[in-house]
């Protein structure tokens, strides 16, 4: 078999983020302390010497202000002790052929030896030809090193950096017209004491920064990356059917807000895998009933020529028409949560359509004994998909059936306020307790232990019946009180001309 073999990954099942985090963290402490390093150690000379041009210049732009004052040797004293540096003054005569010092500050004690009094001269020429001032490195016997030879011969040349001097050369003209040649001596050793200082800082900086990340790496492990981890594990245990799972997110907002969406979730789908299996039950058991009956009459019809009456076989047929009711209530249940079954919206009198379903109550009316009343004040159009309120009418009005009180009593109710419709049925039954009425439009409720089976339809009236007013967008919902009935309402806008905006994007639903 030929062709490449794939390599494996790295990580089969991905890296953690924890592990990502402390990557990216350590990432930045490398970054950081390369550009640490390099700015105290490497360049530290770079950056010392540019502060130290920087402080010479500003001191000899203050001394010059005094060039000619008397207490200029004072002021060149408490200039030098500030900067540590040494100053010397000279004033040119003749022509600037000879020079006189007028000033001398030697704190660093080696003047003698990096300043030659015979290479004044020199210092004012140097002065001259750069518009007034020089800056320059200087080795003992005022001999200057140019940088390109420091570059070529340190460290291999008899000259070290300890025999440096960083000096100033200054060109003051005074009042008179004298020239003064003003030199200021900087010393380049303590920048070699610093460096080294910074040398065992960057170390020491290193380590505790080092331990910090990674301390910070377990504090975000802690806070982030261990709550994940069990949230995860609580969610395989939760697939496999364990509803009784509690997700704790401590730390962070959004860990928290996860936890809580997942208990949330847990509480849902323990309440709806317990409302699955009522379903089933119930559903089995009005299966079951019908099918026992249709069962047993055939063998009695079989068995017994004698039984073979038109009574049985009726009771055979309504049984059989019983399942047939309901399995289509569960297929249209279905088809209308899947959004397979679409709205066909037209104009329509709801009042019409009420008295229809009234007269067809009246044979069962007539032989059962119930009384359904119907009031209305006025004929009302409505926008919506006919068939489907038909099948919210029938519905309701056999739940009330159902569930209505000794004097068989079913009203039915048509009102009209400010353009609003609510139709509305009302039994005279046991009522619905409060902490019972949110659940009693689920598909999967049964408001008692004992499965009731309805006297009229299949007991999936309710769950049908909500879908549809959501699916058209009217109101609903239910007044009950506890040993006095229920009303059960649905309200909608009364049809004047043109439907509404939000009734027209109905009939794509």
């Amino acid at each position: 078999m030929t062709g490449k073999t794939r390599r494996k990954p790295l990580f089969p099942k991905g890296v953690s983020i924890c592990w990502k985090l402390g990557s990216y963290l350590f990432a930045l402490l490398a970054i950081l302390l390369v550009i640490l390093f390099g700015s105290q150690v490497l360049l530290s000379d770079l950056f010392f010497e540019h502060i130290q041009k920087q402080e010479m210049q500003r001191m000899g732009n203050a001394l010059a202000q005094s060039i000619e004052q008397p207490n200029l040797e004072l002021l060149a004293y408490d200039a030098a002790v500030d900067s540590a540096a040494s100053v010397i003054i000279y004033r040119m005569e003749k022509n600037a052929s000879e020079a006189t010092q007028i000033v001398k500050v030697d704190l660093l004690g080696d003047t003698e030896v990096f300043f030659r009094a015979d290479l004044v001269n020199e210092y004012y020429r140097k002065a001259v030809r750069n518009n007034g001032s020089y800056i320059g490195k200087f080795t003992m016997g005022g001999y200057e090193v140019e940088e390109d030879f420091w570059d070529l011969f340190y460290p291999n040349s008899y000259i070290k950096k300890d025999d440096l001097r960083l000096i100033y050369i200054d060109l003051v003209i005074g009042v008179d017209g004298a020239h003064y040649v003003m030199l200021i001596s900087s010393a380049l050793l303590p920048m070699q004491s610093m460096a080294r200082t910074w040398e065992v800082q960057f170390v020491i900086i290193s380590i505790l920064m080092l331990v910090a990340v990674s301390v910070m790496v377990y504090l975000l492990y802690r806070k982030i990356s261990k709550p994940l981890i069990q949230m995860n594990e609580a969610a395989k245990q939760l697939a496999l059917g364990k509803y009784d799972v509690e997700f704790s997110g401590q730390g962070y907002r959004e860990t928290r807000e996860l936890a809580n969406t997942l208990n949330y979730a847990s509480n849902e789908l323990s309440k709806l895998d317990r409302l699955q299996k009522e379903l089933i039950a119930n559903i089995s058991h009005d299966l079951r009933t019908p099918l026992t009956m249709i069962r047993g009459y055939g063998e009695v019809m079989r068995d017994l020529p004698g039984e073979n009456t038109p009574e049985n076989m009726q009771i055979v047929i309504d049984e059989t028409s019983r399942l047939s009711e309901l399995v289509d209530d569960v297929l249209d249940l279905s088809r209308i949560q899947s959004g397979t079954r679409k709205a066909e919206m037209s104009v329509f009198s709801i009042t019409s359509l009420l008295s229809e379903v009234m007269e067809r109550y009246d044979a069962f009316t007539h032989h059962k004994g119930y009384r359904i009343d119907f009031h209305c004040n006025q004929d009302v159009l409505i926008y919506a998909d006919r068939s489907m309120v038909l099948q919210v009418l029938y519905n309701l009005i056999n739940n009330a059936i159902n569930y209505t009180g000794s004097d068989l009593l079913v009203v039915v109710h048509q009102a009209v306020s400010d353009g609003r419709v609510r139709i509305s049925v009302t039994d005279t039954g046991e009522g619905i307790a409060p902490e019972q009425m949110p659940l009693i439009w689920d598909r999967y409720y049964k408001e008692d232990k004992v499965h009731r089976r309805a006297l009229i339809g299949t007991g999936l009236g309710l769950s049908i019946v909500k879908e549809i007013l959501e699916l058209h967008g009217f109101a609903y919902g239910v007044n009950s009180t506890v040993g006095k009935g229920s009303t059960f309402w649905f309200e909608f806008d009364e049809y004047t001309e043109q439907p509404s905006r939000a009734l027209h994007e109905q009939t794509d639903l």
